[in-house]
């Protein structure tokens, strides 16, 4: 591919402010279109999309398609970036969410939804992906900890965000009508600027390529199976922070499926959940401006750890205590776990990754991670379904994240 080169190729995210701003915009809109689902889909399961009661197997099953399909489109999204640029990818995955509001206004079933979520799958690992690759492109080396925080502050912030938006336009105009005008005011919104707004920033990588040359470092060619090979069973720091990512997936995934439930088996109305949710979603989003610059500072290993355990501190707590107070408290504690661990994985990888593989390897990472989604949720949709009760599946995802903080306190170096 031929690659038109941009005037005033440097590296830096104030050099390329414009630009950087841009891909946080898509960020955020990427952020809203998975966020629009966190609260209404699973609350509405029943009522208006024909979910018998305590069905929790199936409650699961569109959060494993998605979990599956994004897995892979991550897995596949910066090798394509590399031969079709990042720009080319980025419209494809908005121009595949196109016919998600649609899908969502029509269903007559379940069936529906989750075909609408393979759509959303194929649109958030190529829209994030994208993105992230390409503020990654434009920043210095040295600002991997604090692109990764602002990507994830904006990204994570509109999930919570939507969610409570959501809620509200149920309110008003039902789940079908209100999640139709919110994501086809969004999707369009993001394509249009991913379309006028966005330039391609490959020549920023190949700089990065050739700096790294220059450096010394490795920039010898390797297939994608060759880099999954090496990231998966070789290579034993990039094994505990993939082992990681996935594990940490279990904690958005029970939030995301089974907190809306449990909020309204305890008499919370639909717009109180969704509140109580927002807040770990924005604390989470927020937090990130903070941890992710912090780790390149005091370094990523000691955040991962710590941001692992309260995640499954906080998860645990919530079945054991009883009013929203204690509820948004407990919410806000997990979203600053998430904003600990979630961006100084990626920064990790990065850290360990070649310049010239970069994409590849954070592909195989988001990989891993996302595929966590449809792990955590078929594991917890048996486990709900055989006890038929919601208590189960929090203790699965805390002792699991607690683990996976053990693996990765051995694994990693110490100055990580």
């Amino acid at each position: 591919m031929t690659i038109n080169h941009q005037p005033s190729i440097v590296h830096g995210i104030s050099l390329n402010k414009h630009q950087f701003a841009m891909h946080l915009i898509q960020i955020f809109l990427v952020g809203l279109t998975i966020g629009m689902t966190r609260v209404v889909v699973p609350g509405l399961a029943k009522t208006d999309f024909g979910l018998a009661d305590q069905a929790f197997f199936l409650l699961t099953s569109f959060v494993v398609v998605f979990g599956i399909v994004k897995a892979v489109m991550n897995l596949f999204a910066g090798k394509l970036s590399e031969h079709h640029g990042r720009k080319r990818v980025l419209i494809w995955g908005w121009l595949i969410a196109l016919p998600i509001p649609f899908m969502l206004l029509y269903s007559p079933n379940w069936n529906w939804i989750i075909a609408a979520t393979v759509l959303l799958g194929f649109n958030q690992g190529l829209c994030w992906s994208m993105a992230l690759n390409s503020k990654l492109d434009l920043a210095k080396s040295t600002q991997k900890g604090l692109v990764n925080g602002v990507n994830e502050f904006s990204g994570y912030a509109a999930v919570g965000i939507a969610g409570f938006v959501t809620a509200y336009f149920v309110e008003l105009w039902g789940a079908k009508e209100g999640l139709f005008i919110f994501s086809l005011i969004v999707i369009l919104s993001g394509l249009l600027l991913a379309k006028f707004t966005i330039i391609e920033t490959l020549p920023w990588a190949q700089l990065h390529t050739q700096n790294a040359q220059a450096a010394g470092q490795e920039t010898t060619h390797k297939t994608l199976g060759q880099l999954f090979k090496t990231a998966s069973i070789e290579n034993k720091h990039l094994i505990a922070l993939n082992q990681a990512g996935l594990v940490e997936k279990f904690t958005d995934a029970i939030i995301w499926i089974f907190l809306p439930v449990y909020f309204l088996t305890q008499k919370l109305t639909l717009v109180q959940a969704g509140a109580i949710i927002a807040v770990y979603g924005i604390v989470w989003g927020a937090s990130q401006l903070i941890t992710g610059p912090l780790s390149d500072k005091i370094g990523r290993k000691i955040l991962i750890v710590w941001g692992m355990i309260f995640c499954g501190v906080g998860i645990l707590a919530i079945p054991y205590t009883a009013s929203i107070s204690l509820w948004t408290l407990e919410a806000a504690f997990i979203g600053f776990g998430m904003a600990m661990l979630y961006p100084n994985l990626g920064a990790a990888v990065g850290d360990f990754a070649p310049a010239q593989h970069r994409a590849s390897l954070i592909g195989i990472y988001r990989f891993w991670r996302d595929s966590g989604y449809a792990f955590g949720a078929l594991a917890m949709g048996i486990m709900a379904q055989w006890s038929q009760n919601l208590i189960l599946p929090f203790w699965f995802v805390s002792i699991a994240m607690l683990l996976s903080a053990i693996v990765v306190q051995i694994s990693l170096p110490k100055k990580t």
